[in-house]
């Protein structure tokens, strides 16, 4: 039996269109899990983000207290100092 060329034509053009579907399908998968990637990404960085800034605080806070330091152990030598000059002016130094 031979097939009527309407039908023939109608079965290609189903195929076609079930063709053009499943790559529309196809394609909707691959952009749903690059958006679920691009989001596992974010929430990554993001985390990422707030260790960096969390760890930028604490060097921050120890610079300022090794700067602190710095400034008593600057004013301490300074004194010191003084006091060998006046000891040595004292003795004929």
């Amino acid at each position: 039996m031979g097939e009527k060329p309407g039908v023939s034509e109608a079965l290609v053009r189903l195929d076609r269109a079930i063709a053009a579907l499943e790559e529309a399908v196809d394609k909707q998968q691959e952009k749903a899990l690059s958006v679920k990637t691009l989001r596992g990404d974010l929430q990554r960085l993001s985390a990422e983000r707030s260790d960096l800034t969390t760890s930028l605080e604490q060097a921050q806070s120890r610079s300022e207290k090794l700067e602190s330091a710095n400034v008593e152990v600057s004013r301490r030598l300074g004194a010191a100092m003084e006091s060998v000059r006046a000891v040595l002016e004292q003795h004929g130094g």
